[in-house]
């Protein structure tokens, strides 16, 4: 008797804990989103174990490559806890733990298929920024062991959010990041999420966990605690983006631009050019994002209306015009097509159907590409006396 009394004791004390480890977002712009991972407390093993979808090979043949064309491959690692949480120590991300009210059993089944997964030919997965990454992998592990609850109760609610919203959100202390991801970015990301998609940012997951109930009304997460402190700025909050400053800037753009053609046509010259450049270099790489790899979240961008890759059509005579020659025939009718094309850009962000978030470039460019149309002569305009 005493012998069944202990084994069922051990078998209760083998029960392995499950939680959720939430990593604050970080400096590098890989980091900006933050982390998460799947922590194991098996009093069967000497340590927690930390079960972290987020590993790459920078070394591996072909990874730069692969990056640019969206055939990346990230992998499953299980290491100590301790060793994991290190590196956020040092450099100053703060990490929190969510404990999970799971069963024996569904703790049990998900600790052996994590185990599972991490073994060396079945740890990579190909990965997508919003829709297969670090988080939606911990979001679908213990969604697989809860039987479904999570995609229940979060797949049919929404606040709003979106792909592009998140990623400009959280890139938005790096200028250059949140640049790329508002540029390049097309109407798929604009769709309004669900919160079973808002959990590709592992900080919205674990808002989400914190609110979930199990089916008797058990809340899933049982105990929440601060592993880490965070000790850099916070992750950016919310914030609408007003379009009419955007407007004002083109707007002002636009008459500078007027001015400058009139004044000082070789100074408009020089200005066009960079402009221009500018534009075709954008729109290229757009263009080559939709028609050359897998990024399905930047095809379709509209903003190639705005960003033209026409433009390169226009460098040869705003060389002429910054030299004092006249330019060709052809300069207005190309200023024409381009402002049209503009137009058509706010025609579409009208449209019902898969409308794009870009009305701020489209107050700022539009005016611009107009004025152009409408500044620049087909002959120089001598500078005034």
């Amino acid at each position: 008797m005493l012998l069944l009394l202990a084994a069922c004791a051990f078998a209760v004390q083998a029960v392995p804990r499950i939680g959720v480890v939430t990593m604050q977002p970080g400096e590098i712009f890989f980091e900006r989103f933050g982390h998460n991972a799947i922590v194991v407390d098996d009093p069967a093993l000497p340590a927690p174990v930390s079960y972290n979808f987020g590993y790459f090979d920078l070394t591996e043949p072909g990874f730069v490559g692969n990056f640019v064309r969206g055939d990346m491959e990230y992998m499953l690692v299980a290491l100590p806890l301790a060793e994991d949480l290190a590196y956020y120590h040092d450099v100053g991300r703060g990490v929190s733990i969510q404990w999970l009210d799971l069963d024996a059993g569904e703790a049990t089944a998900l600790a052996a298929r994590l185990a599972q997964n991490a073994l060396p030919e079945n740890a990579r997965y190909r990965y997508d920024y919003f829709t297969d990454n670090c988080s939606t992998r911990v979001r679908d592990a213990l969604d697989g062991a809860l039987d479904g609850l999570l995609q229940r109760h979060l797949q049919g609610r929404s606040r709003g959010n979106t792909y592009r919203g998140d990623a400009v959100r959280l890139a938005s202390p790096a200028t250059w990041m949140w640049l790329g991801f508002d540029i390049g970015l097309g109407p798929l990301a604009d769709r309004p999420n669900a919160l079973w998609e808002d959990a590709f940012v592992p900080m919205r997951l674990a808002d989400a966990l914190r609110g979930l109930r199990r089916d008797d009304g058990r809340p899933l997460v049982a105990e929440e605690t601060q592993l880490l402190p965070h000790r850099l700025a916070p992750e950016p909050a919310d914030a609408p983006r007003n379009w009419w400053p955007w407007a004002l800037a083109g707007l002002a753009g636009a008459i500078g631009i007027h001015a400058l053609a009139r004044r000082r046509p070789r100074a408009a010259a020089a200005t066009g050019l960079v402009f221009w450049s500018l534009c075709t270099v954008l729109g290229l790489v757009m263009a080559f994002i939709w028609l050359g790899t897998s990024h399905r979240f930047g095809w379709h961008n509209q903003n190639l209306l705005l960003f033209n890759p026409l433009c390169v059509l226009l460098l040869p005579d705003a060389w002429r015009l910054l030299r004092g020659r006249a330019p060709s025939r052809l300069l207005r009718p190309l200023l024409a097509v381009i402002a049209a094309l503009a137009v058509i850009a706010l025609f579409l962000h009208w449209l019902p159907v898969q409308p794009q978030r870009n009305v701020h470039w489209i107050a700022l460019l539009l005016p611009l590409h107009a004025a152009w149309w409408w500044a620049l002569p087909a002959r120089p305009v001598p500078p005034a006396v």
